[in-house]
């Protein structure tokens, strides 16, 4: 874990700072599988007292909790779930013993229909070893299952237990079968970690970028536009803006090249790239002329990734290795056929733009360039104030067939991923099976304020695409050799980073990136073109400064700043105008009293132009 140091405010006696409570991850903890698995089968005993027509289907642990899923005649309300969760408690002291048994494939079934569960009897048939196994609570009730399992009821505390809500749910995600009830709840080792979890989805609502987003006036989402297709408004796109114009500067400085690429392509460049075989689930439907060219697989489609598109300009002319490293850089929007279920606010979506760069180099190349991606992206992390990540080498899986290219291809690949981390003295861990499925990458994976991970910046090696393409370069003596490509994103999608920078910062963003950094709030209209006229000298020297001209009295005027978190308030009253001041007021420091009207913009230009705050 990469980590800033700690300001001077931060770095308090540890004994004036509370005692942080650690919530890990179901699979990060076997305790809490055997906990959370168990409670699953006490709600699900507790469902079916309650509701005897109620039938089970699946009840598997996820990582903050659990869930089971029902097909029951009569809908679940929040009334019902306490009644429940009462039900669960009085289980729970009963101290069941939690005893696993092993029986035939045949006796499992005749089970199954004696009890009338013909839910189980799918996911009997499913289970490919044998023998089955099933575990009973006490001889009160029985699932299918293959645990962990606390070994007796009374190991679990009904204090860290919660049920959470209810949602719909198809049997076996498929749309055209069944329509179930699913019953989320959580489980902790301790009351004070269920106290904790239920802090942090408090905060969580309140940071929710989708709130959030609304009330700060940066995107919509239109049901006749479509989900996942965010609309852009002024600030927002702004906001955009900025982010785009400040890699793209970082990004001149660095070498690279911008280009742009369409939105389609025909269905024979994804074929080649491999992602027409390979990722055709994820890619929105062929554009066709006709059944017969439909039926063919002739047509267009829309893009799911601009490397196939890069490669082509690469490929436009025998390059010779003069030229090498090539970095061809564009923020291209491609998109990706989510399914309606997935979707979640901007962190989920259907089109998205990808600060995509691809970098041609030679294999001497390959290690100070990676390097030098890195260095990229963690500089763009720097002026972000993303101060806790960790770096994951998302490896392939041996033992899958996702993946195109030679194992000789993909050890070289992982090879220089291993040595960059290693030269850099990273701390990092293996995610076997995270790769793509041409090549290795090293993904930077976020912890935000609630300690939820994302993943954000990654880098790609890939020997495979230029294998696919036939990409050569002319070496120094003149034969002919392959390039090696990186893939890379600092920001991995901006339509992503904005959903997870607005809940980072609470939509209260850094005075470089808000979209409105200065408002002048004129006290009356006698001040006003005073204040029409400092904003003009603030625009004219690169600051977003607006001036607030709805007349309202002045304490209304703070509380909509405040409200919509822009970096600096300055008032204008009487004696500002008299003097050529302003009295500032900013969301960092709070008042800071009159300053003159060149000494605010002085600092203000300083402040965006060093990432710091006024």
């Amino acid at each position: 874990m990469v980590k800033q140091p700690m300001s001077p405010s931060e770095s308090l006696n540890n004994s004036e700072q509370p005692e942080k409570i650690s919530l890990p991850k179901t699979s990060e903890s076997e305790n809490l599988k055997k906990i959370r698995h168990t409670t699953s089968h006490v709600m699900a005993m507790a469902v079916q007292k309650l509701f005897p027509k109620a039938q089970v289907t699946i009840g598997p642990w996820i990582e903050n909790g659990f869930y089971y899923d029902f097909d029951s005649p009569e809908a679940f309300t929040d009334k019902d779930l306490k009644a429940i969760q009462k039900e669960m408690v009085k289980i729970i002291n009963r101290k069941l013993p939690v005893t696993r048994e092993e029986v035939s494939r045949e006796e499992a079934e005749r089970r199954i229909k004696a009890i009338q569960e013909p839910y189980k009897l799918e996911i009997l048939a499913d289970i490919k070893e044998e023998p089955i196994t099933i575990y009973h609570l006490g001889d009160q009730w029985w699932d299918l299952c293959a645990g962990p399992h606390v070994e007796n009821t009374g190991d679990l505390n009904p204090k860290a237990i919660d049920l959470e809500s209810v949602a719909g749910a198809y049997w076996r995600g498929d749309e055209t079968k069944a329509q179930l009830q699913r019953i989320y709840g959580t489980a902790w080792e301790t009351p004070e970690q269920l106290a904790e979890y239920k802090r942090r989805k408090e905060e969580a609502l309140r940071r929710d970028h989708r709130k959030l987003g609304k009330e700060l006036g940066l995107f919509i989402f239109s049901d006749l536009v479509g989900p996942g297709l965010p609309l852009w408004t002024p600030k927002g796109t702004l906001l955009r803006s900025i982010l785009e114009d400040f890699l793209k500067q970082e990004q001149l400085k660095r070498g690279y090249l911008p280009v742009v690429t369409p939105h389609i392509a025909r269905v024979d460049l994804f074929k080649t790239s491999g992602h027409w075989q390979k990722y055709k689930e994820d890619m929105f439907p062929l554009m066709a002329d006709d059944e017969e060219a439909k039926a063919n697989e002739i047509g267009f489609v829309m893009k799911p990734m601009n490397c196939p598109f890069h490669i082509q300009i690469y490929k436009s002319e025998l390059r010779s290795y003069r030229e090498l490293p090539m970095r061809l850089a564009e923020f291209g929007t491609v998109y990706r056929y989510e399914q309606s279920g997935e979707l979640g606010g901007l962190t989920r979506v259907r089109g998205f733009t990808v600060d995509d760069s691809h970098l041609f180099v030679t294999p001497e190349q390959l290690d100070s360039e990676f390097l030098s991606v890195v260095d990229l992206i963690l500089s763009v992390f720097r002026s972000l104030q993303l101060k806790n990540f960790k770096a994951r080498l998302s490896f392939r899986d041996p033992g899958s067939d996702k993946y195109i290219g030679s194992d000789d291809a993909w050890e070289k690949a992982q090879g220089a991923i291993r040595r960059a981390v290693e030269q850099l003295g990273m701390e990092h861990f293996e995610g076997i099976g995270e790769a793509a499925f041409y090549g290795p990458k090293l993904d930077f994976i976020f912890q935000d304020a609630l300690e939820r991970e994302w993943q954000l910046g990654t880098v790609q090696v890939d020997y495979n695409l230029p294998e696919r393409f036939d990409l050569e370069y002319v070496a120094e003596d003149g034969s002919r050799k392959r390039p090696v490509m990186l893939h890379r994103a600092p920001f991995g999608s901006l339509e992503r980073l904005i959903g997870i920078l607005i809940e980072e910062y609470a939509g209260d963003f850094p005075l470089w990136l808000a979209p409105v950094q200065a408002r002048l709030l004129p006290v009356s209209d006698t001040q006003l073109d005073f204040a029409k006229e400092v904003a003009l000298k603030m625009q004219m020297q690169g600051i977003r400064a607006e001036v607030d001209t709805s007349g309202d009295r002045l304490g209304k005027l703070i509380r909509n700043a405040e409200k919509e978190k822009v970096p600096v308030m300055a008032v204008v009253g009487a004696k500002e105008v008299e003097t050529n001041s302003l009295s500032i007021r900013t969301r960092a420091s709070g008042e800071l009293g009159t300053i003159a009207v060149d000494e605010v913009v002085e600092k203000m230009k300083t402040a965006i132009a060093t990432f710091n705050n006024f």
